[in-house]
């Protein structure tokens, strides 16, 4: 499902339901979680970490964007909760782009400054999980909006076929 985006920007913001039917929901959540583990499974990762600046966790991650793109970076804080609605168990976590001064923009890559992302996980009622995730980020540049969001309706089923690989490999390695 494609939301246009509030702004005329010409990208779209995307509300993506998905199931992993052989994965839990709180082993789905570790994973999403994890980003160390993140670095060893998703190939686009170039650096991943996680400091703590004036007391908030702050997220730095760059993504490796295919010749001849410059790579995008993220600055960015995520909080995880699992909750309890009407005796069901759900995941939910929420994530957004912020200014860190400690985190300075570097030369050859691209800061993505709008970036937010809401993401739902909960049982399937059966050994899986079903997966809800709203996503918007504005990648910047020169890149034509018709590839940006050609890039996102091809890359998120591919990232769930992914995170479903790396849930499998986590729970052996765990």
């Amino acid at each position: 499902l494609l939301i246009p985006f509030p702004q005329e920007s010409g990208l779209y913001e995307y509300k993506i339901f998905g199931g992993l039917a052989d994965v839990p929901p709180k082993l789905c959540a570790d994973v999403y979680m994890d980003l160390d583990f993140r670095k060893e499974w998703d190939e686009y990762v170039k650096e991943l970490y996680e400091e703590t600046y004036d007391g908030e966790k702050v997220i730095y991650w760059e993504v490796k964007y295919p010749f001849p793109l410059s790579n995008r970076d993220y600055v960015y804080i995520r909080e995880c909760r699992e909750m309890d609605v009407d005796g069901r168990k759900i995941w939910v976590v929420l994530a957004k782009s912020v200014d860190a001064p400690q985190c300075p923009e570097k030369p050859g890559i691209i800061r993505v400054k709008s970036y937010k992302q809401s993401l739902v996980i909960e049982s399937d009622g059966k050994a899986g999980c079903k997966v809800c995730m709203y996503y918007f980020d504005n990648p910047g540049g020169k890149i034509p909006s018709w590839l940006v969001n050609w890039a996102a309706k091809s890359g998120v089923p591919a990232f769930l076929k992914d995170i479903q690989k790396a849930c499998l490999k986590y729970s052996k390695s765990t």
